[in-house]
């Protein structure tokens, strides 16, 4: 070591800069920082320029920032202009002169850091930089200029600034200027030269390059579809922590697009960026655990990640978390919280959950900011011509959600939508019956019922038949009436389970079988129908079906009761009573003794 020093302090600061280089060229790391720190101290701003970097990269000394940006500093200071353009990269990472940033951490850039972008500072010495002709340095300024603070942007020179670094071949310059190109594509020559700036942007490793030139070939805009390369692009983009780019190669592992599917790896990607930040890959994560695969699904693991997403403002995240709640699926019952949910994913512009909040907001769930707000969304575009918002709308002014009831404007709305939405003409039918808002007109009303009930609508299926039983707005029909309450039935409607129940129990125009009545009411009961539950009692009291169980018909005739249902109080009453199991007992000695 004495050596060493002996030889260093004969070296002028020049020769020990050389030397310097030299031996951090073959390796020798240490030997090197000490050699530059010499030239450095003399004054060289080459030499503050690579001991800054050596601080900042923790190569040959222990990492600093504090020492590093202060030596880069003290270069730029002294002109030299790749210290200027590292620089203005340091003040827009908030790492600047006189920021409070600790001093450890891995490599250039390797560590976050909580200080704010000094982009007046940036830009100062971006601006030195690039009229000195360094292309990193017009690539910052062009950064700056066209996406920095308002006060500092001036678009035209930034795209300018962007076009010479993207001339001197930097990968920063070549990303920046294909975005300025990107900007209008509608001339050949400007796609092509896009995708060439893209594509050696990507080449040279910058890894957002490599992520959108991955989306390029994956979609095969302006060159050949190629999803083998797609992936290898967003494997390498991934690899150097793109977040956007976990998600798409985490996809394409899990899809088997352009690799071999490997779910395990795939999942791990797609958590990777979730965990980032990364809404959509959150929500690809929540998916996949809703719908399960090899696994049942796990719901409340998929509401986790559907939760990160929605925070998010992930649109199809939150209406996916808001059906859990509607269902409780992993999560609680909560149709409160399955509105606001749904909210969400409509002010994000999803048409879906717009009927869906509308839906749950017919049924008294949400606030009054909800109605009001919805009501707006379906007006607006019932306006430019959606016909289901029109029915939406319809319903709105229908019900007096979010706007004073007026049946009159209600039936315009309904009437439009009728055209082309079968719960509209459902909607439509039954206001021309009640004469809600027109004049009524059964026969007309009939008729749009029936066009619903025709495509499969449960509740105009159930509609129509009722109409056919009584003949009203048309012929009576009572063969065609039960074939629809079996269709609804079969299709889980309570009602149309009574009323096959009801049909094939006698008094219609249809063959009796109280066997089957029973089958029918009992389902209906299962589900909580009160008139269902007092006619299975009497079925299973009197035997009726060809079962005789008055246990289990008591049983079904006081939750009858328990529903309020007056009638089956009296058939309560007339029920056997139940025999004295206890005074059975004491008069069979045997018995209480358990004989």
């Amino acid at each position: 070591m004495a050596l060493f020093d002996t030889l260093l302090s004969g070296l002028s600061p020049a020769a020990a800069l050389r030397r310097g280089v030299r031996q951090s060229e073959q390796g020798d790391v240490k030997g090197a920082f000490a050699l530059l720190s010499r030239a450095a101290r003399a004054g060289l701003p080459e030499a503050e320029f690579r001991v800054g970097r050596c601080y900042l990269e923790g190569v040959g000394v222990p990492p600093s920032r504090t020492d590093g940006v202060r030596w880069v500093e003290r270069a730029a200071t002294n002109g030299f202009v790749e210290a200027q353009a590292l620089l203005a990269t340091l003040c827009l990472h908030g790492m600047g002169a006189g920021s409070e940033v600790a001093g450890s951490g891995g490599g250039l850039f390797g560590q976050k850091t909580t200080e704010e972008p000094d982009y007046a500072a940036a830009a100062k010495w971006a601006r030195r930089a690039a009229e000195a002709g360094s292309a990193d340095g017009q690539a910052v300024l062009g950064f700056i200029l066209t996406s920095g603070p308002e006060k500092l942007r001036n678009i035209e020179e930034g795209d300018r600034w962007y076009q010479k670094s993207a001339a001197g071949l930097c990968p920063q310059g070549q990303l920046g200027y294909a975005l300025v190109l990107a900007r209008d594509t509608t001339n050949p020559e400007t796609q092509a030269e896009l995708l060439r700036h893209l594509s050696q942007a990507a080449e040279k490793g910058l890894a957002t390059a490599l992520y959108l030139y991955g989306m390029v070939l994956e979609r095969g805009v302006g060159v050949t579809q190629d999803r083998a390369a797609a992936a290898l692009c967003y494997k390498q983009a991934a690899e150097k922590g793109h977040r956007n780019a976990q998600a798409r190669w985490g996809y394409a592992l899990m899809t088997g697009s352009g690799v071999e599917a490997n779910l395990t790896e795939g999942e791990s990607w797609l958590r990777r960026a979730a965990l980032a930040g990364d809404a959509e890959a959150a929500a690809l994560v929540g998916d996949i655990y809703a719908k399960g695969g090899k696994l049942p699904p796990n719901y409340a693991e998929a509401a986790m990640w559907f939760r990160r997403a929605a925070d998010a403002n992930h649109k199809g995240a939150a209406r996916a978390l808001g059906m859990l709640h509607l269902t409780g699926a992993g999560v609680p019952r909560d149709q409160d919280e399955a509105a606001r949910l749904f909210a969400i994913a409509a002010q994000a512009g999803d048409t879906t959950a717009h009927v869906d909040l509308g839906n749950l907001l017919l049924r008294g769930h949400g606030d009054e900011q909800d109605s009001i707000r919805t009501r707006e969304w379906f007006e607006q575009a019932a306006a430019s011509g959606d016909l289901i918002a029109a029915f939406n709308f319809g319903v709105c002014l229908a019900e007096g959600v979010g706007i004073e009831r007026d049946d009159r404007r209600a039936a315009e709305w309904l009437r439009r939508a009728a055209d082309g939405v079968i719960n509209a003409q459902y909607w439509y039918g039954r206001m021309l019956v009640e004469g809600r808002g027109v004049e009524a007109n059964v026969e007309e009303g009939r008729l749009w019922i029936a066009k619903a009930a025709n495509v499969g609508m449960i509740e105009a299926q159930v509609m129509l038949a009722d109409m056919m039983l009584s003949g009203r707005g048309g012929a009576k029909d009572h063969s065609a009436a039960l074939v629809l309450f079996e269709k609804a039935a079969a299709n889980g409607h309570v009602g149309a389970m009574f009323a096959v129940g009801a049909m094939f129990g006698g008094g219609h125009d249809v063959p009796w079988d109280r066997a089957t009545a029973q089958h029918w009411f009992r389902a209906a009961a299962e589900r909580g129908h009160p008139y269902a539950q007092m006619m299975l009692g009497r079925y299973l009291a009197r035997n009726l079906g060809g079962e005789l169980n008055i246990e289990e018909a008591r049983r079904w005739t006081e939750r009858a009761v328990a529903q309020g249902l007056q009638e089956a109080k009296a058939d309560l009453a007339a029920l056997p009573q139940a025999p004295d199991t206890n005074a059975t007992a004491m008069g069979n000695p045997a018995r209480a003794a358990g004989a």
